[in-house]
This record gives structure tokens, C-alpha cells and sequence, in this order.
């Protein structure tokens, strides 16, 4: 069974980063060719796709978002992180990761697992 679980922290203060961490289990990060993705849903709007690293390493990201994020992996681990630079409020959500089949269901927001999802408010 694949498991997905963010971590990282709930209050995030203006302009700071925001870091998560989604660790995977059940299935390695750089095998097969799934892409994991983050996703976020602000409160009252729909699904923002954010970013997602294919199994090989290829990156692919928001181009609204392209400037401020980063994800890279620690495969030791078996984990995919999201850095969200110089965050404003608008950047409060929920925020999760997905293992897609491929990048048009990754951009989508459809996905074959997810994590449970975790809440980042941004406030001072």
C-alpha cells in the first residue's frame, strides 16, 4: 500500500519560506515513472497545482509559482520537499502531495494517492 504523509510547519510568518516534506511509503520515489506533485487548496477556492519532480528527477513546476518554489528529494529517505519562497497570505492552504500517473493528471490534481493534506497558515 502507498502511503504519502506531509510534515512541516503550521504557522509560517510573511516573506519567510515555507518547507514541507511529503515522505512516501509502499513505493520508491525515483522508480517507475509517477510524478510527485504538490497541490494546495486555499479556503473557499479549488486546487492550485503547484510543482511536480517525475521519478527520473525532471522537474516541472507552476509558471505562476516558477519563481518562488523549489522541490528536491532526499531519496535516502524517500522524500520529496516543496520550498515556497517569500510567502504572503495569500499563500495560506492546505497543502498536499500526490503521486500522479503523468503529468497532464498531475496538473489536473488527479492522482492515484495523496497525503492527507496539511494546513500552512501565513500570518505575523
Amino acid at each position: 500500500q502507498v502511503q504519502l504523509q506531509e510534515s512541516g510547519p503550521g504557522l509560517v510568518k510573511p516573506s519567510q519560506t515555507l518547507s514541507l516534506t511529503c515522505t512516501v511509503s509502499g513505493d520508491s520515489i525515483t522508480t517507475n515513472s509517477y510524478y510527485w506533485t504538490w497541490i494546495r487548496q486555499p479556503p473557499g477556492k479549488g486546487l492550485e497545482w503547484m510543482g511536480a519532480m517525475r521519478s527520473s528527477g525532471v522537474l516541472y513546476y507552476s509558471p505562476s509559482l516558477k519563481s518562488r518554489t523549489s522541490i528536491t528529494r532526499d531519496t535516502s529517505k524517500n522524500q520529496f520537499t516543496l520550498q515556497l519562497r517569500s510567502v504572503t497570505p495569500e499563500d495560506t492552504a492546505v497543502y498536499y502531495c500526490t503521486r500522479a500517473n503523468n503529468l497532464g493528471s498531475s496538473q489536473r490534481g488527479e492522482y492515484e494517492y495523496r497525503g492527507q493534506g496539511t494546513q500552512v497558515t501565513v500570518s505575523s
